[in-house]
């Protein structure tokens, strides 16, 4: 079977997208797939993957070109089979405030926001601090700027990400514990608490060794089953395939642990954002998460490309609930 893996591409993503994209290169080689590894653009896709006729597309993009919905329309019209989400699910996870509408309908918590132009929150006041400012169509963690007092240095800052949409979303900062679960074929496999130096910012994501995984979270078992059924509903409501991954902050400051019922454990987890194709780099977290459920990094990568090409496939999904283990 013949893959195409679409890697680097553009945006200011692209150095971990060829990251991503020759892991899974490498990992789909070594399963015995023949690997075409492509860098596109939006000029030069169409060609690109019509010349390397493969039977699957491998999606290892990242940025809004890349997991927006753009790409996965164009390989709709060319009729070629993709990895991850369909355009539609794609679009809509990627543009925050849908995302957040969808997933508060489906009885999610996610954070107070406001979508304003940057120019005014440029000029401040444009929520109590501390807050965060997002971009919002846009899935880089390049340009999100934590606001923890409304400094001219933080403005003038969150004014000059002027190649960005001219809208941001303002969202009020969790304080707490942050909190990420992968979900294959609609199952998720385990939560992970990301323990960063700092903010979690693109450094820390993307650097090696730059924030701690602990694995599986060391949190009440309450608040652990929630993400992990949030993370689940999160997947169905936006109409997500593959996998996903869903992170979560857990504000558990001043919270009698021992004594919190399930509401106040669910009035304490909130939805950030679902991510339609997780990273797949030696720092990612979904392959860890799928390593800790028994899946080593090519089963994850074959089972990626097997679930783009037989979907409604039973035994596929049976394969998958028989190797996650339950909490």
């Amino acid at each position: 079977m013949k893959i195409a893996v679409l890697m680097g591409g553009i945006g200011d993503e692209r150095e971990v997208s060829l990251v991503t994209g020759q892991a899974c290169a490498d990992a789909l080689a070594a399963e015995g797939f023949i690997v075409i590894p492509l860098d596109p653009a939006p000029d030069t896709i169409d060609a690109l993957v019509t010349a390397a006729a493969p039977d699957v597309v491998f999606n290892a993009l990242h940025g809004d070109w890349g997991e927006g919905g753009d790409v996965q329309a164009i390989l709709d019209r060319i009729g070629v089979p993709y990895t991850h989400s369909s355009a539609s699910a794609s679009r809509a996870a990627m543009h925050k405030t849908t995302a957040k509408r969808i997933l508060e309908a489906a009885d999610l918590t996610t954070a107070e926001e406001r979508l304003l132009p940057r120019a005014e929150i440029a000029r401040g006041g444009a929520m109590p601090t501390p807050y965060v400012v997002k971009p919002n169509g846009s899935g880089s963690s390049a340009s999100v700027h934590l606001v923890m007092q409304e400094t001219p240095e933080i403005l003038a800052k969150i004014a000059s990400d002027t190649e960005l949409d001219p809208q941001a979303l303002v969202e009020r900062y969790i304080p707490g514990r942050e909190l990420t679960c992968a979900v294959m074929d609609g199952k998720a496999m385990a939560v992970t608490e990301i323990i960063p130096e700092g903010w979690y910012s693109y450094e820390e994501k993307y650097g090696a060794g730059a924030a701690r995984h602990v694995l599986p979270a060391d949190i009440p078992s309450t608040a652990y089953a929630l993400c992990m059924a949030w993370a689940e509903r999160a997947h169905t409501a936006l109409g997500c395939s593959g996998l996903t991954r869903t992170d979560f902050r857990f504000d558990d400051t001043d919270l009698d642990v021992d004594n919190a019922s399930k509401t106040d454990m669910a009035n304490r987890v909130v939805t950030l954002e679902l991510n339609t194709q997780p990273g797949m780099t030696p720092t990612s977290l979904a392959p860890e998460q799928a390593a800790w459920v028994g899946l080593e990094f090519g089963e994850l990568c074959r089972w990626i490309v097997e679930d783009a090409l037989c979907r409604d496939r039973q035994d596929l999904r049976r394969q998958v609930a028989e190797r996650v283990r339950p909490q």
